[in-house]
């Protein structure tokens, strides 16, 4: 049976991407801090298995991986938007919070799964991380997110050049507009601004892109795949 973790697994993407996983008979490791939701989705599949964990906690997430055994693929999925606000807005704890999941978080997790599987044999294995279209095209008054997202296409590339000897693929997905409740806290933003409403696609849809690059056979890697709703402002000039 292939295994996967994956991190945010509570809510959003990163429920959609566990649930697509484990519907496709994968064995899935269920990391989130709310362990009401991940004990609720193990209720549901046999080879789900919650590891209620704070990604940003290093002793943590070093005990989850441990605990869960061999990994075929790691989803890095966990993050947080933080303020919307422009620069001089943004405190610098809530600056250090977004850094502190998106970055530090991400680099935990893949280093913890990068080591899992340099060492078991078959050696080797997968680390998808989720970017965003923000590591592209930021949209206003998303300074933390944005540079965070660029930070991660970093580790990726980082990752994949790393990971060659010793069989560990990395891949990016960049995800634009799905409907999580992340999406419709901008919606609400928006909307309470007299804007125009976003162009948004369902989750599922994400987790059956990640669940592709996930299926992938070891000689074959997405480095990076773009998601996004069919009619988003991404290409072309205003």
């Amino acid at each position: 049976m292939k295994t996967a973790i994956v991190t945010g697994a509570s809510s959003g993407i990163g429920l959609a991407a566990a649930e697509a996983f484990l519907e496709d008979g994968w064995r899935v490791g269920l990391i989130a801090r709310r362990t009401d939701r991940l004990e609720d989705l193990a209720r549901m599949y046999d080879t789900a298995v919650p590891m209620p964990c704070d990604v940003t906690s290093e002793v943590a997430v070093q005990n989850s991986f441990a605990a869960f055994g061999r990994l075929d693929v790691l989803f890095n999925n966990a993050g947080m938007f933080g303020p919307q606000a422009t620069i001089d807005e943004v405190p610098l704890d809530d600056w250090k919070a977004v850094v502190d999941v998106n970055l530090t978080g991400m680099f935990l997790c893949a280093r913890e799964a990068f080591k899992v599987m340099r060492h078991q044999s078959p050696q080797g294995g997968r680390i998808i991380n989720n970017g965003s279209i923000s590591a592209y095209t930021p949209r206003e008054g998303s300074v933390c997110y944005t540079t965070t997202k660029h930070g991660v296409s970093g580790l990726t590339k980082t990752l994949s050049l790393d990971g060659r000897a010793f069989n560990i693929a990395c891949g990016q997905i960049d995800i634009g507009n799905a409907r999580t409740d992340l999406v419709r806290g901008l919606e609400a933003k928006r909307e309470a601004e007299g804007l125009a409403p976003l162009p948004t696609m369902d989750v599922a849809d994400v987790a059956q892109a990640v669940l592709h690059m996930a299926n992938l056979p070891a000689e074959a890697n997405v480095q990076s795949m773009m998601v996004m709703a069919t009619s988003m402002p991404h290409i072309g000039r205003g």
